[in-house]
């Protein structure tokens, strides 16, 4: 769930909320609401309902049967007693997002723990995936990217001091081209580039390139670095370059990631580029250094 639908999700259970307070405040006989303890269905928004006193007539003869809809007084009393309680209580909405916030987290861990030991190998020891660093460290980096995307090249400054400052690192680099067609021609010369041995030289170079970075511009890259070209255009079209492209969306989507960089820093999520990131990601391998990794 994005920040904004949490927002919103946020506002509607405090909606909810100050609902509940109209009715009380309408009295016995005013309202209910149908809302499920602040999970409204999907599409309908917030469902109210007229209450009659249980034990009268009216309430026998309606069982079952749907709801009156509200007449005109019925609704400006509603509306001016939830504006109101919202006015006199902003702080409800603050309130009810972070409660949501806090359990969204703890979902998406849950989440991510299972999903990272289920694809452990997958996602860690790929013997197909691009690796820089040392390809013997302790502790594995993963990264998500996309040439075009504006955050992994400004991430790349980080990554590039990271694994200059430690020694220890391995970086396993998952092309995931999701932003356009010219994004997985991109990754296709620079896993090609893998069999020349010249990957980490073409990875550099195309997130340092300005503006968009397509096969041509790619290209040119590649020659710069010294590969042969004619034998680069045949690997980019193999099975295996194809088949490592596929395995990643496939990674991705079971994984849940749906944007780039993402970043795993061995069962730790850092996803965007945040302007601590070289920080965040020393900080979670020194955390797992001393206390281990039960995935990695």
């Amino acid at each position: 769930m994005t920040r904004a639908a949490r927002r919103l999700t946020g506002i509607r259970l405090a909606f909810t909320a100050a609902i509940v307070v109209a009715s009380a405040g309408l009295g016995a006989g005013g309202l209910i609401a149908a809302d499920r303890a602040g999970h409204p269905a999907a599409g309908s928004g917030v469902q109210l309902a007229q209450a009659a006193p249980t034990n009268s007539p009216a309430a026998a003869a309606t069982a079952g049967a749907p709801s009156s809809p509200f007449d005109a007084s019925q609704k400006a009393a509603i509306e001016a007693i939830i504006k109101e309680y919202l006015l006199t209580h902003p702080e409800l909405m603050l309130d009810v997002q972070a409660a949501l916030e806090e359990r969204m987290e703890k979902i998406q861990a849950e989440k991510l723990k299972t999903a990272l030991a289920d694809n452990a190998s997958e996602i860690f020891r790929s013997p197909d995936a691009p690796i820089a660093g040392n390809p013997s460290g302790d502790i594995p980096v993963v990264e998500f990217f996309d040439y075009n995307c504006g955050y992994c090249k400004r991430a790349f400054t980080d990554i590039a001091k990271l694994i200059e400052v430690d020694p220890k690192i391995k970086l396993v680099l998952k092309e995931l081209p999701i932003l356009s067609k010219a994004s997985e021609e991109a990754a296709r010369v620079a896993l090609a580039a893998k069999k020349q041995g010249k990957y980490w030289e073409v990875h550099r170079a195309l997130l340092t390139v300005r503006g968009e970075v397509n096969e041509q511009s790619s290209l040119r890259a590649a020659e710069k670095v010294g590969l042969d070209i004619t034998k680069l255009k045949k690997d980019m079209a193999s099975d295996e370059v194809t088949g490592e492209i596929e395995r990643v969306r496939d990674l991705a989507r079971k994984m849940g990631i749906q944007g780039t960089p993402h970043f795993l820093v061995g069962d730790r999520a850092i996803p965007g580029a945040p302007g601590n990131l070289l920080d965040q990601i020393r900080g979670h391998a020194a955390d797992l250094r001393k206390n281990g990794c039960s995935v990695c």
